[in-house]
C-alpha cells in the first residue's frame, strides 16, 4: 500500500468565500456584458469561444468569434475544414496551437462521440486543447456541471479576497483553489453562471493591470486586500524567464504585382503559417544585394521599410525591413530552391494565413 498521502490544501482565509455567492450573482445579474457566446451558450459556442480567449482580450475575440462561426457553424464543420482555412480564420488571434488542437478535437468528437461534444468534465479532459479550466467552463456553462472554471481572473480576484500568497503560476495553487470554490458550487444554471460572475468580476473590475475598481466591487466588503490597502500585491507570480532576442531582416519581395510567401515548417513557432522571406541578422543594402544574387534573383531596386517589433512567449523579434523589385522573372528551378510561392494581394488576403510579426510589412499595400 502507498504511503502516499495527498498534499495538503493551505490557502488562508478561505472562510470568506462561503459568503460571495449571492451578492457576486446579484452583480452578475445586474452588470454582465452582452457578449456572442453569452447569448446561445451551447457546448459548440462556449469551447470556440473559450480558447479564444486564452492570451487574447474580449474586444479582440468578438469580430474572430463571429466570423469563425459563420465560416464553420458546427462541430462537424470544424472536423472537415482544410488547415489552410483553418489558420487563414484565425489569422491574428496567434498561439495557433489552439486551432490546430480544435480541429484535432473536432475530429475525435465526430469519429468518437456521434459528432455530440461531451459535457461530462472528465470526458471534456481527453480532447486536445482541453485543460481543467476550458473542461470546467464547457461542462458548467453548457451543461451545468458543478466545476468551478478557475483561470487567470479568478486567481486574482481569490487570492485578493483571502491574501493568498501563492504562486498561481503552480498547477497546485489552482487546484486548492478549485477545491476550495468547488463546495460553492451545485449542478445546474447557477453553477454556469457562478462561474460567469466570476470570469466577468476579474475582467472588468478586479483587472490585471493596473488599480482594481475596488468602489464598484460586490466583493469589497469582504476582501482582505483591499481591507488592508495591499491589492497591487495580488496575485503572486514567479518571475518569468527573459525572453531571447532575435534579430531579422525582413524581404517584401516583389515581381510584377505578386509577393513571395514561404510556408513554415511543420513544427516549431508559427508552424506551418505563410512568411515574408527573412534573413537572420541586420542586413545593409550592399549585403541583401549579395544574398538575394547569390540564389539567383535580379535586383532592380531596394527600399527600405520602418522597422518592427514583434514578442512571442519565449522570443522577441528586432525586424528591419526592405521592399525589393526583382527585375527578371525567375525559373522554375530557382522558385523551388527558394521554396517560394508568389501570391497575389487577393491570395494574401484571403488565402494564406500571415503571423501579425510579418503583418507590420504588408500594412502599406
Amino acid at each position: 500500500m502507498s504511503d502516499h498521502k495527498p498534499e495538503e490544501n493551505h490557502l488562508p482565509n478561505t472562510a470568506i468565500l462561503s459568503s460571495v455567492s449571492e451578492p457576486l450573482l446579484r452583480w452578475y445579474k445586474n452588470r454582465a456584458r452582452v457578449l456572442p457566446w453569452r447569448e446561445e451558450p451551447s457546448a459548440y459556442r462556449v469551447w470556440i469561444s473559450e480558447i479564444m480567449l486564452q492570451q487574447t482580450r474580449v474586444a479582440a475575440v468578438i469580430a474572430y468569434f463571429e466570423r469563425f462561426l459563420s465560416a464553420l457553424p458546427d462541430v462537424a464543420s470544424l472536423a472537415a475544414v482544410s488547415d489552410d482555412q483553418l489558420m487563414k480564420l484565425w489569422q491574428g488571434l496567434g498561439y495557433y496551437n489552439r486551432a490546430r488542437n480544435l480541429k484535432k478535437a473536432a475530429q475525435i468528437v465526430v469519429n468518437e462521440y456521434h459528432g455530440q461534444i461531451p459535457l461530462e468534465f472528465h470526458e471534456l479532459l481527453k480532447l486536445p486543447g482541453i485543460g481543467r479550466y476550458t473542461a470546467a467552463a464547457i461542462s458548467s456553462i453548457a451543461g451545468g456541471a458543478p466545476f468551478p472554471a478557475v483561470d487567470g481572473n479568478v486567481l486574482r480576484v481569490v487570492t485578493r479576497l483571502t491574501l493568498c500568497r501563492e504562486d498561481i503560476l503552480k498547477d497546485r495553487t489552482k487546484r486548492h483553489i478549485e477545491e476550495t470554490l468547488r463546495p460553492l458550487y451545485t449542478k445546474g444554471p447557477l453553477s454556469s453562471m457562478l462561474n460567469q460572475a466570476w470570469m466577468e468580476l476579474g475582467a472588468t473590475v478586479c483587472i490585471p493591470n493596473g488599480a482594481p475598481h475596488c468602489a464598484h466591487c460586490p466583493l469589497a466588503r469582504f476582501c482582505l486586500a483591499h481591507d488592508n490597502d495591499c491589492t497591487a500585491e495580488f496575485p503572486i507570480k514567479q518571475a518569468k524567464k527573459k525572453r531571447r532576442r532575435e534579430q531579422l531582416t525582413v524581404l517584401l519581395l516583389r515581381r510584377g504585382d505578386k509577393i513571395a510567401l514561404r510556408q513554415r515548417s511543420s513544427k516549431g513557432l508559427l508552424a506551418g503559417l505563410y512568411e515574408l522571406p527573412h534573413l537572420p541578422g541586420h542586413l545593409r543594402v550592399k549585403e541583401i544585394f549579395s544574398a538575394l544574387a547569390a540564389r539567383g534573383f535580379s535586383v532592380a531596386e531596394v527600399r527600405a521599410l520602418p522597422p518592427a517589433h514583434h514578442v512571442f512567449t519565449h522570443i522577441e523579434w528586432d525586424m528591419t525591413g526592405f521592399q525589393v523589385t526583382l527585375r527578371a522573372k525567375m525559373s522554375n528551378d530557382q522558385q523551388i530552391s527558394n521554396h517560394l510561392i508568389w501570391a497575389s494581394m487577393e491570395d494574401i488576403l484571403h488565402r494564406y494565413s500571415i503571423p501579425a510579426a510579418f503583418q507590420y510589412f504588408l500594412h502599406d499595400l
